[in-house]
């Protein structure tokens, strides 16, 4: 099944997104922002994690974002997703404003590749049963 023109636009703009919020996350954490040290010291960590953290997540969304190794970086970001609700989860914090927006996010990177990714539907939609 080929991609319309309309669904690659609009898993390029989901994409767009998502990597420009999770770039300027990444930003504000090798920035070592007030903002982000205090959160991170809230959530139970200690601050000298924030650097690492940054490259990490910086790291991920660039392999996200290079078509070639979207795959992996949709893999990788989800498990760094899943450490983000596992920590809200752990701290306690809303359901829906912060420990499903990590889901939100990963629902968004996930439905931008299959949008925008033919052999990534084409696994999805394969009935090998």
């Amino acid at each position: 099944m080929k991609i319309s023109k309309r669904q690659l636009w609009a898993g390029r703009i989901l994409a767009g997104v998502a990597v420009a919020f999770l770039f300027l996350d990444s930003a504000m954490k090798l920035m070592r922002l007030t903002v982000v040290m205090e959160g991170t010291a809230q959530l139970g960590y200690p601050t000298g994690v924030v650097f690492g953290l940054g490259i990490l997540l910086l790291a991920c969304t660039l392999l996200y974002a290079i078509p070639r190794t979207s795959v992996l970086g949709a893999v990788l970001l989800t498990g760094y997703l899943g450490g983000a609700i596992a920590t809200h989860v752990r701290v306690g914090n809303p359901l829906f404003s912060h420990v499903l927006f990590p889901v939100y996010l990963g629902v968004m990177l996930w439905g931008a590749l299959y949008l925008r990714n033919q052999r990534l539907r084409a696994l999805v939609l394969s009935s090998n049963s």
